[in-house]
């Protein structure tokens, strides 16, 4: 078993987790590949004999099992961006707050090799959206897609902006809002939610157009099939306006035409057995809290 180990930040008292995963991988003759950044930040804490590293653009391929993520959903989020289209299946373990892409809670570290190596998992396609412009955007390069959502939203103003919306050619509306999210079922449960989009079950084949503070009292959040080709234009009282994939920003003139799309590869995220989206959704976001139940 080969499995790639990510994250972002690592505090000491959490590098007792990154040491559960190593020797849990050790019981089984695994293999751990430490991203370079987050060895450094381990072996400042770890006497762990030498591990192999890997980065962005080097030392990832289809020889290893598993991605394992360490943090909170950002670092999830990040993480894609190095799995790419390799076809590496992901888990994230939760060393922040809610961790709702991150399902593993830290102190059950050892149950990613174990029930992994037991089968007891199946693996879940979530669709990605990618975006395409008429010129290249160099903030993006080739990482222009995202796992939660795409959103356009204003910049250096508290003025809304105005978001001029075509689904597969024809006009839909003019949103005027503070920005509008396009988001994957994957991140219905993100930013979407937040402004009062639908949870959407994680395999459905489904986007949902989810505008930020509309000032269009009528304008609701719209769910669409995701082989829509969804074009936007953005106008306002300022030159540009804000572009975001998950964690990544860029920002760009008012009136370049956005194509939005489902991209043509998927992110394969292990689903453990013990940890499904139906006991996330009722652990993470308290469903069914109800004294009555």
């Amino acid at each position: 078993m080969k499995v790639a180990i990510y994250g972002q930040l690592l505090s000491e008292h959490d590098v007792t987790y990154v040491n559960g995963l190593l020797k849990a991988l050790e019981e089984v003759n695994g293999t751990a590949v430490i991203e370079a950044d987050f060895l450094k930040m381990f072996q400042s804490y770890s006497t762990k004999a030498h591990i192999p590293s890997f980065t962005q653009n080097e030392g990832l391929d289809d020889s290893f099992d598993l991605f394992v993520s360490f943090g909170g959903d950002g670092t999830m989020l990040r993480a894609i961006s190095y799995v790419g289209n390799s076809g590496i299946p992901i888990v994230g373990v939760n060393t922040g707050r809610l961790g709702f892409l991150s399902t593993f809670k830290k102190e059950d570290v050892r149950k990613v090799v174990t029930e992994f190596v037991a089968g007891a998992y199946t693996i879940e396609e979530r669709s990605m959206v990618e975006i395409c412009t008429d010129s290249h955007i160099e903030d993006f390069g080739d990482l222009n897609f995202a796992l939660n959502e795409i959103t356009v939203s204003r910049k250096d103003t508290t003025s809304m902006i105005t978001v001029e919306t075509f689904l597969n050619g024809e006009y839909l509306t003019n949103y005027w809002a503070d920005g509008l999210i396009v988001a994957t079922p994957t991140g219905s449960t993100g930013y979407s939610l937040s402004c009062g989009g639908p949870v959407i079950a994680p395999t459905a084949k489904s986007l949902v157009l989810t505008p930020i503070a509309p000032h269009n009292l009528n304008a609701r959040p719209f769910v669409i099939s995701d082989d829509t080709k969804i074009k936007l234009k953005v106008s306002g009282r300022e030159e540009n306006h804000l572009v975001s994939l998950d964690s990544r920003i860029a920002t760009i003139p008012n009136g370049k035409e956005i194509i939005i799309q489902k991209s043509p590869y998927t992110i394969k995220m292990v689903a453990y057995t013990s940890e499904s989206f139906l006991k996330t959704l009722r652990n993470k976001l308290l469903w069914g809290e109800d004294r009555r139940n």
